[in-house]
This record gives C-alpha cells, sequence and structure tokens, in this order.
C-alpha cells in the first residue's frame, strides 16, 4: 500500500475546498450578473478599469470559506490585497476574471482560484458559470474539464488559435508592434473577455497559446497551473518579492512557446 505524504494529503484537502468554493463563488456572481442592471460600480485608476459590489462581495465569501478551513494560509486577492499566513500555502483569488464582460451582459469571466506552497503553484481551479465550465488541476494529477482529462493543442501558430490580451499598463506602441508581429507570423488570434479563461482553454486544448505584456498573479496563477499539468509550458513567475507586481504572461503548447515567447518584453 502507497503511503501519501502529509503535504500531499494536505494540498487535496485545499484542492477539493478551491473547487468547492469556487463553485459557491460562481453561484454567487451568477446572481450578481443575473441582477446586473442594480449594480453599484466604481472606477479604478480610468474609466475603463472597473469593479463592482460583485466583485468585491464574490472575493469576502472565498476568503471567509479559505479562512474557515485554513486561517493560518495567506491570501492574494485583486480586491483586497495580500494578507501573509504562517503555513507556507497561499491562495491566489480573482473573485470575476472579466468584470467589463460581466458588467455587459456576456458570458467571457469567470472565478479563479490557486494555491501556491511558496512559490510554486500547486492548484488550480477556474469556474465559468455562465458556461457551466469547471476546468482544474493538482500537481502531478493532470488537468479535467468537467471531469474529463485534457490535454494541451499539438497544433502550430498557425494552424490553430491563438489568444491575445493587452491594457492600459502597455504603450500602444508596442501592442501595436506585438500585433504586427505575431500577425506577420500568420497568427490567427482571438480575444474573449477573461484572460483567465483563455489560459484556461490553453489547457483545454482549445487555443495553442494566450499572450499578454502584462497581467497581475490573479489573472494568471490557476490557469499556469491548469496549462502544466495538461502538458504545456508557462513563462516563470517573477520574483517572490515582486509577486503583487504585473509581469509578462505567456502559456501555451512547447511547439509554440519560443515564436511567442519574443513578442513579450523581457
Amino acid at each position: 500500500m502507497t503511503t501519501v505524504s502529509s503535504s500531499t494529503e494536505t494540498l487535496t484537502e485545499r484542492y477539493h475546498l478551491a473547487q468547492d468554493i469556487a463553485r459557491a463563488a460562481g453561484l454567487l456572481a451568477q446572481n450578481y450578473f443575473d441582477n446586473r442592471d442594480k449594480l453599484i460600480i466604481e472606477e479604478k485608476r480610468h474609466p475603463q478599469d472597473l469593479v463592482s459590489e460583485a466583485d468585491k462581495a464574490v472575493e469576502q465569501k472565498i476568503r471567509q470559506m479559505i479562512a474557515a478551513d485554513f486561517p493560518n494560509d495567506g491570501q492574494i486577492g485583486e480586491e483586497f490585497g495580500q494578507t501573509i499566513g504562517n503555513t507556507g500555502y497561499s491562495w491566489v483569488i480573482d473573485p470575476i476574471d472579466g468584470t467589463a464582460p460581466f458588467l455587459n451582459g456576456m458570458p467571457g469571466w469567470c472565478v479563479s482560484i490557486a494555491v501556491m506552497q511558496g512559490h510554486e503553484i500547486v492548484a488550480g481551479v477556474i469556474f465559468a458559470p455562465v458556461l457551466d465550465e469547471m476546468i482544474v488541476a493538482m500537481r502531478d494529477c493532470g488537468t479535467f474539464l468537467n471531469g474529463s482529462p485534457v490535454r494541451v493543442s499539438d497544433q502550430t501558430l498557425q494552424s490553430g488559435l491563438l489568444g491575445v490580451g493587452a491594457n492600459d499598463r502597455i504603450s500602444p506602441e508596442v501592442t501595436a508592434e506585438m500585433f504586427q508581429t505575431l500577425m506577420a507570423a500568420g497568427t490567427s488570434w482571438v480575444r474573449y473577455g477573461s484572460g483567465a479563461l483563455m489560459l484556461a482553454w490553453v489547457a483545454a486544448g482549445r487555443l495553442v497559446g494566450y499572450v499578454e505584456p502584462l497581467m497581475s498573479i490573479w489573472d494568471c496563477a490557476a490557469a499556469y497551473c491548469l496549462i502544466k499539468e495538461a502538458g504545456g509550458t508557462t513563462r516563470a513567475l517573477p520574483p517572490e518579492h515582486e509577486i503583487m507586481a504585473p509581469f509578462p504572461v505567456l502559456g501555451s503548447n512547447a511547439l509554440i512557446f519560443d515564436e511567442v515567447n519574443v513578442v513579450l518584453p523581457d
């Protein structure tokens, strides 16, 4: 009989809890989505960078559910920042990735929850309530979409579909150069709401990759685990002391990784 280490046992507990939390948080977010005309909405940095009471309420629910079972774990969330734990585990939370499509009645948004052990992402869960899709992965256990195993695509950059993102943190000139390089290489690309969701679709084999010059850790942490466990490749995370700052993101199959990586800043 194989003995499972206590570390693996505690990770498995967190992995299953993350799935339960993502579904509960998704149901709450769905309720706000169905009644979005009543939402209180605020600007962050500019009129296109929005946060609603739904984002805040969903993150609060996630944090409370984590703390109920693992009160000493760290937490990093888009809306309420970072709290330091003392167990070696941290949870990375994006309550509603794709706030803009969410507020405009589009289905391209999701709940994203990751578990980190030290500086390694060891579990990831992404739940898209409108699509009723949950994509999950845990270290050395593979990636699953609604319970069925998935793998990254084996298509090339020219034969597959690449997900692309950009935001106001990058100059128009850098963004234009990125698109020019990709299109000159014969790339077909798509932008569909949430960056986290498009990264998850890399793991599911729907996109050959996803690239964005700057994202935050809560946007990509869960999906990075999904992609790696589905046989894909991702850029390295920034150093631990810089984890709260935006950084270049790329997740893809191994075949196109180097070809796309050249469009990103060092």
